[in-house]
C-alpha cells in the first residue's frame, strides 16, 4: 500500500460541515483512499456514479435521500459520493443537499472536468472544503519503494543512501508517480498502464466531458507540449504545428490545465498585466504522463528540462498552501532563472541544475536577477552540492535536490 500524506487531510476535514470536494487527475488514487477512510467509519455509505447500479438514486434529491435514510435514517453519517463529475448539474444538486442542513457529511471526489471545477465551486461557494489530490509524490514514493521503514527519517536516509536515492531519482523522473504504475514492477507493464491512462483520459474528460470537436489535435498538442516542457511556449508556432488556431489552441491549453495534465507558469513582472499577457511556460503535473506523451523513457545529460519539471512539482508541493506563487523570470536580452518563488516573505530565485556540481558557479543570469531584486535568499538546485556563497549580501545556497523535498 502507498501511504498517501493527503489522506489525513481528508480525515481532518471529515469534522467539517461544509461538503469535502476532492479533486484530481483519472487514476491518482482518489477512489482508494477513500475505502481507506470509509472502513474505519461506523456509519457510511460509498456511491460510485460510474457504475449504473449507484447512479439510479440520483435522479432527484428525493430519491438519493430515501437511499441514505433507508439505511441510517436520521442519524449521523458520511455519505461518499465517487465521480460526481457524472452527475449532470452536480454543483446544484450538491448545494441543495448541504442547505437541508442534513445530519449527514458529504465527501465527493471528481476528476477534472469543467462542470467539476467551474459549475461545482461556483454552486458551493461558502459551502465547500476543496482538496486537491495529485499523482505519489517524491517523499510518498521513496516511503513505498523502502516499505515505510524511514517515513520519520527520510532526510537522514536521503543523506546516508544518496546512490538508491538517486535510482529512485531516475525511476521516478522515468515513470512518475500515478499509483498504479508505481507498484506494478515491469517497465513494459508500466508503459501498458500509462497508455490505458492516457486513453481513459481523452476518451472520458477530453472528448466527452469536455466535448472537444478534434481529439486527434489535442493529442498532438499534448505531445509537442512535452517535448517543449519547461520551455516558453511559442504560440504561433504551436498553431502552425497543431493547425489549430492560436484561440482554439489556448482553450485547449487551458482544458489541460483544468484536467490537471499540464501547469501553466507565467513569467514573473513587478507590472501585473505583462504577466497576463506574455507567454508562459508548461509543466506536466505527471513525470510517467510526460514522458509517455513525447514517448520516451529515461533521463540523460541532456534532457536536464524533465528534472526541471520535477523541481517544478516539488516547488508546487511546497508552497501549494497560502499566497504564493510560483513563477520564471526572463528578460529582453535572454537572462532568465527557472523559478521565481513569491510568498509574504518577499522574492526566492531557484536555478535548477542536473548535475552533480563541483564547485558553487553562479551565472550571470542569477547575478543579474540578485543585483536586481536583492531577495533575501536564493537556491541553486542541483544532484550533490551542499555550499553556500554570498553575493551583495544575499545567501545563494547550494542544495542536492532532494533537501528541497
Amino acid at each position: 500500500m502507498i501511504n498517501r500524506t493527503i489522506k489525513q487531510e481528508i480525515i481532518d476535514s471529515l469534522n467539517l460541515k461544509e461538503v469535502t470536494v476532492v479533486i484530481g487527475a483519472r487514476q491518482v488514487g482518489k477512489t482508494t483512499i477513500l475505502k481507506e477512510i470509509l472502513i474505519n467509519l461506523d456509519k457510511a455509505l460509498f456511491f460510485n456514479l460510474d457504475i449504473e447500479q449507484d447512479n439510479v438514486h440520483f435522479v432527484s434529491q428525493q430519491k438519493f435521500l430515501q437511499r441514505i435514510q433507508l439505511e441510517f435514517g436520521n442519524e449521523k453519517a458520511y455519505i461518499f459520493i465517487d465521480e460526481i463529475q457524472q452527475k449532470t448539474d452536480a454543483g446544484r444538486f450538491l448545494k441543495g443537499l448541504y442547505d437541508m442542513d442534513l445530519p449527514y457529511k458529504f465527501i465527493v471526489t471528481g476528476s477534472g472536468s469543467i462542470e467539476l471545477k467551474e459549475k461545482i465551486n461556483e454552486a458551493l461557494t461558502g459551502r465547500k472544503h476543496l482538496i486537491e489530490m495529485s499523482s505519489v509524490s517524491f517523499n510518498e514514493f521513496v516511503n513505498y519503494k523502502t516499505k515505510n521503514k524511514y517515513t520519520k527519517r527520510l532526510p537522514m536516509f536521503f543523506d546516508v543512501e544518496k546512490e538508491q536515492t538517486d535510482l529512485f531519482l531516475k525511476e521516478y523522473l522515468d515513470f512518475g508517480g500515478y499509483p498504479a504504475v508505481v507498484t506494478e514492477q515491469t517497465a513494459v507493464r508500466k508503459k501498458e498502464i500509462m497508455n490505458e491512462i492516457f486513453l481513459s483520459y481523452i476518451t472520458k474528460d477530453i472528448s466527452f466531458l469536455l466535448e472537444v470537436k478534434f481529439p486527434d489535435k489535442f493529442i498532438k498538442l499534448i505531445q509537442l507540449l512535452a517535448v517543449q516542457s519547461g520551455s516558453i511556449i511559442n504560440y504561433s508556432q504551436l498553431s502552425q504545428d497543431t493547425a489549430l488556431s492560436v484561440e482554439t489552441l489556448k482553450n485547449y491549453l487551458w482544458y489541460a490545465e483544468q484536467t490537471f495534465i499540464i501547469s501553466i507558469v507565467k513569467p514573473y513582472y513587478t507590472n501585473a498585466k505583462k504577466e497576463i499577457t506574455k507567454s508562459p511556460t508548461i509543466y506536466f503535473n505527471d513525470l510517467g504522463m510526460c514522458n509517455f506523451s513525447k514517448s520516451v523513457f529515461g533521463i540523460n545529460k541532456a534532457d536536464g528540462m524533465l528534472f526541471q519539471n520535477f523541481i517544478y512539482l516539488l516547488l508546487k508541493k511546497k508552497y501549494e498552501k497560502g499566497l504564493s506563487k510560483i513563477n520564471f523570470w526572463r528578460t529582453k536580452d535572454k537572462a532568465e532563472v527557472d523559478f521565481v518563488v513569491q510568498t509574504e516573505q518577499g522574492l526566492t530565485p531557484i536555478e535548477v541544475k542536473y548535475s552533480k556540481l563541483k564547485k558553487a558557479i553562479v551565472s550571470r543570469s542569477f547575478r543579474s536577477f540578485i543585483n536586481k531584486y536583492s531577495p533575501k535568499i536564493a537556491y541553486i538546485v542541483n544532484l550533490s552540492l551542499d555550499t553556500e556563497i554570498i553575493i551583495n549580501e544575499t545567501p545563494v545556497k547550494f542544495i542536492p535536490y532532494w533537501k528541497l523535498v
